[in-house]
């Protein structure tokens, strides 16, 4: 019998291995909205089907000795346990699929380290305007396997096998190419970021989110900035207007933000495809900086760290994960530095996947698409993330926080901020 294919982990998969935590599993969230309703059967085989349409997909970490020098992925021609469950439709359906996404990581030893819910009647915030009720994809993502926009390329594949119909991206948007730009002006790198202030945590590990849909910000035509950069200073606002109102000392602010540079059709690469950078804020632009400036600034920033060329995680990160010594004892080291620059780890994270650009049609009875959330992992020291999307013309923000630093009141207040600061970025030039 011939062995399984086998592939080293790249860095991104290899540093999360490395840090992996049983109380704060590393999961992606995703939940799409659809105002039908699914036939079971047909829906498996479409999910099966479309891990089959992209293998990379089928895959579990191999096993090996301690001793061994890299992780390895194990590919498979069919999945190992079966990716798709149906809870019993209920008023806390919904609910609970939710929180399993956020507390039970798929297992990376068993193809594929994906689970999809389906829940029924789901009784949801954004039902169809006659007051029925459809149907709620819940998907859970091991994120040292796969990415959010990796696994919606996937979902998008099922859609189309599911409803025989065209689920292929619409083009991104075409913005004029810009004369190369000097790197703006930024906050010292070696200067410790501001750590978002503690609200009223519980005493139970793991993360807490929120999700809420809010009105697409409105952009003049030929605004210099894009709807990500007015994101970003609602980020930054509303992360600098809690600390501001619990008396944390004023720090500069650092927001993590991913770069996905894949494209988006049926070659698109599956795994962790994106690149981390981050946006620096200083106190007093914060506090001073007219709007118009402000957004101004900001764009100039994320294109000028959009277009520097960079490894996913940094040069340090590439270094940790060559096979100089045994994956143990580097596991060891990468736990210890993680552990040593907790204070240099970025204030939060915004994670906008933007224009969702499938139409997600599964077919005449469940229909296509009206809602999509994305949840990124919200580890300590950082401890809250911000995840954007759009459909529908519709902005869908999920909050995700560790529980030891934050409470679901507090996470109301963080959104009704940010809703606030957003609706301030509208300011005309």
């Amino acid at each position: 019998m011939t062995a399984p294919p086998r592939i080293p982990f790249p860095v991104v998969d290899e540093v999360s291995r490395h840090c992996l935590q049983e109380a704060e599993p590393e999961t992606v969230h995703i939940e799409v909205h659809l105002p039908g309703h699914l036939d079971h059967g047909r829906l498996r085989k479409a999910f099966t089907e479309a891990l089959r349409r992209h293998p990379r997909i089928l895959m579990r970490e191999a096993p090996g000795p301690w001793y061994r020098r890299r992780y390895e992925w194990e590919l498979t021609d069919e999945p190992d346990v079966e990716a798709v469950r149906f809870p019993p439709p209920g008023r806390d359906s919904l609910e609970g699929a939710r929180g399993r996404s956020l507390s039970q990581a798929p297992p990376l030893t068993a193809s594929p380290p994906v689970r999809l819910e389906v829940v029924d009647d789901a009784v949801t915030d954004t039902a169809v305007a006659d007051g029925g009720r459809g149907t709620a994809l819940v998907l859970t993502v091991n994120h040292t396997a796969l990415d959010g926009p990796a696994c919606l390329r996937v979902l998008a594949t099922a859609a189309e096998v599911y409803g025989g119909r065209d689920n292929a991206p619409t083009a991104p948007p075409v913005r004029p190419a810009e004369p190369p730009q000097g790197p703006p002006d930024v906050p010292s790198p070696w200067a410790p970021p501001a750590r978002v202030a503690p609200g009223t945590p519980g005493r139970t590990p793991g993360n807490g989110q929120l999700l809420t849909e809010l009105p697409l910000p409105h952009r003049p035509k030929g605004s210099p900035y894009t709807v990500n950069d007015q994101l970003m200073v609602a980020t930054a606002l509303t992360v600098a207007h809690w600390n501001r109102e619990r008396g944390a000392a004023r720090r500069p602010l650092r927001i993590t933000m991913p770069v996905d540079d894949r494209p988006r059709d049926a070659a698109m690469p599956i795994g962790n495809g994106t690149r981390l950078v981050d946006v620096s804020f200083a106190p007093d632009e914060l506090d001073s900086v007219p709007m118009p400036e402000l957004l101004r600034r900001t764009a100039l920033r994320t294109r000028a760290l959009k277009s520097l060329p960079r490894p996913q995680l940094g040069h340090g990160a590439a270094l940790l994960t060559a096979p100089w010594a045994p994956v143990a004892c580097r596991a060891a080291l990468t736990r210890a530095l993680r552990r040593a620059a907790a204070p240099w780890t970025s204030t939060t994270l915004l994670s906008n996947i933007g224009r969702i650009p499938y139409p997600l049609d599964f077919g005449e009875e469940a229909g296509r698409a009206h809602a999509v959330w994305f949840s990124a992992p919200a580890r300590m020291p950082r401890g809250l993330t911000f995840t954007t999307a759009s459909t529908a013309g519709r902005l869908h923000l999920a909050l995700r926080w560790s529980r030891t630093l934050l409470g679901p009141g507090d996470g109301a207040q963080l959104r009704d901020l940010f809703a606030h600061h957003l609706h301030t970025t509208e300011a005309t030039p």
